[in-house]
């Protein structure tokens, strides 16, 4: 069901001209500082791959691919819902080293997304991936890679400042680590994982959540995870509280990847041993593909938090149903 909250006097701080100079500009400085933070060079990425070569992700497990026939190739192709696997095998393929790693643009379609005011059909991120070594393989070096992502998010915004100070957002550098295990042990009251990251995120304005996939003592998990990217022990989403929309906003879905025993065990507790055949999987589990960690970081809600948005609509072309259309103009909220 799509729905959308409309702020109390609500008013954009930029005009449209603006603000889409102000998006460019959040962009290219957060690329900067980003890429020298975590020492990652530039690449091109797919828009689709085949539907057999297992490099899709499938999320949360229900999301359908939008799918389409290629005739001068004889195979069905996919639109990307991440890159996750891809970056791992390209990688590979360029001949990265350890400490080096690679970004790019990710542009994808989820069809069956719920909308609302941070939620689009269309999605748009940096997805990263750096090569590391099997002693990087702890919570202490994901913390280390989340805290300089977080400072960069921070200095972007105290650069945005300056170029237009009639922006407002605040943001805090302190990051505050949990897991989704002591999070429900917190809140055994809020019944859902979103429950307990606006009431957490509130209070610490800059959080961390780890290690989401696996179902907790409540036999829920805190939230979906594909059995075939992240390490389920070693992962995080990153949040900062947005005033604007009074609610915990996730930035960046990141963490270290599954070796070939993290692989084996998460396909065996998802029921998903059907992988196993896939070409990806089976380099994985044979040793070919190098140690890594990554992720990726929301473009328009990068851009939507910083701006002081109510609506990703201000910050990204996409469609709407009527409802949110007609709630949006009444309330002076510009949809591209």
């Amino acid at each position: 069901m799509n729905q959308v909250y409309i702020p109390r006097d609500y008013q954009p701080r930029l005009d449209p001209y603006d603000t889409q100079r102000a998006i460019a500009y959040i962009k290219e400085t957060f690329q900067e500082e980003f890429s020298a933070a975590l020492n990652l060079k530039r690449v091109s990425a797919p828009l689709f791959v085949t539907g057999d070569s297992g490099l899709n992700d499938n999320l949360n497990g229900y999301e359908r691919p939008v799918a389409f026939d290629v005739p001068a190739v004889g195979a069905d192709a996919q639109v990307v819902h991440s890159l996750a696997k891809w970056k791992r095998l390209a990688l590979k393929r360029y001949n990265f080293t350890v400490g080096n790693g690679l970004y790019t643009d990710m542009n994808a379609i989820r069809r069956d997304e719920d909308l609302d005011n941070v939620h689009s059909i269309y999605v748009d991120q940096w997805d990263w991936e750096k090569v590391i070594t099997r002693e990087n393989r702890n919570s202490e070096y994901l913390k280390l890679i989340v805290r300089a992502i977080v400072r960069a998010i921070c200095d972007t915004n105290d650069r945005l400042h300056v170029r237009y100070p009639q922006l407002r957002t605040e943001l805090s550098r302190e990051v505050s680590f949990i897991t989704s295990q002591a999070l429900e042990d917190m809140y055994p009251d809020l019944p859902t994982g979103s429950q307990r990251e606006k009431a957490y995120v509130r209070e610490h304005k800059t959080a961390c959540i780890m290690q989401i996939g696996r179902c907790l003592r409540s036999g829920k998990p805190h939230d979906g995870r594909a059995p075939d990217y992240d390490d389920w022990s070693l992962n995080c989403d990153i949040f900062f509280w947005d005033e604007v929309l009074d609610r915990a906003l996730e930035i960046s879905s990141m963490g270290i990847r599954v070796d070939a025993e993290a692989l084996d065990r998460q396909l065996r507790e998802s029921g998903c041993d059907d992988r196993r055949t896939l070409p990806f999987h089976r380099m994985l589990l044979g040793g070919e593909l190098p140690l890594t960690i990554g992720g990726g970081i929301g473009q328009s809600r990068l851009a939507m938090l910083m701006m002081g948005c109510a609506h990703i609509g201000e910050v990204q072309s996409s469609v709407w149903d009527a409802q949110t259309v007609e709630a949006c103009e009444a309330a002076g909220i510009r949809l591209l």
